[in-house]
């Protein structure tokens, strides 16, 4: 079973290090928010991915050509949700 307090944890983390985060790392919160009990949806192709949380979608573009780390602005949106959802503070 998810802890709220690890997965908020885990985004603050992310959060410490924009430039550095995978996209399993963002799929992971996720999963971790679906155990808690909100409504999490995840859908896409090879390249681009769109999450919903609740009421908050965003999505995140993994084709970053010769790295595995995502781009600054989809790690920002990725904490943006989670701002508005009450699970990062800035």
């Amino acid at each position: 079973m998810a802890e709220r307090k690890k997965v908020e944890e885990h985004i603050r983390e992310i959060a410490g290090r924009r430039k550095n985060t995978t996209l399993q790392e963002i799929e992971w919160v996720v999963n971790q928010l679906a155990m808690l009990g909100l409504e999490t949806n995840k859908r896409g192709t090879s390249h681009n991915m769109m999450f919903r949380v609740g009421e908050q979608q965003f999505s995140v573009c993994s084709h970053n050509r010769g790295s595995k780390q995502l781009k600054r602005c989809y790690v920002d949106a990725f904490l943006s949700a989670m701002t508005e959802l009450g699970l990062y503070e800035d």
